[in-house]
């Protein structure tokens, strides 16, 4: 299953509230430099398919490449974002937004 650390769901949920949107949908698509990219998207309704993960939603397709991965949420200098740690990432770009299987 996909991990969402404590910082990083205590980050989705004051999204969330600001954005009157009942959840976020992470997802995997395909494209990039690597081959498949990490979506991050507010979402109205829940899929039949759909994983949920406190107020996170992730399809069953995208589930397959996240399985084990962790989410986290760094604020530095350098600015704020979420970042996926993901086991199942062979290689990844630099931005750390795409990766390859």
């Amino acid at each position: 299953m996909l991990t969402i650390t404590e910082q990083a769901m205590q980050e989705i949920e004051m999204n969330l509230d600001e954005s009157d949107e009942p959840f976020l949908r992470i997802a995997i698509a395909g494209g990039g430099c690597s081959g498949f990219n990490y979506i991050f998207d507010f979402e109205q309704n829940k899929g039949e398919d759909d994983f949920e993960i406190g107020r996170v939603l992730v399809d069953s397709m995208s589930m397959q490449y996240l399985t084990g991965a962790t989410v986290k949420f760094e604020d530095s200098l350098m600015g704020s974002q979420f970042i996926i740690d993901n086991p199942n990432a062979q290689t990844t770009c630099g931005c750390g937004s795409s990766f390859s299987v």
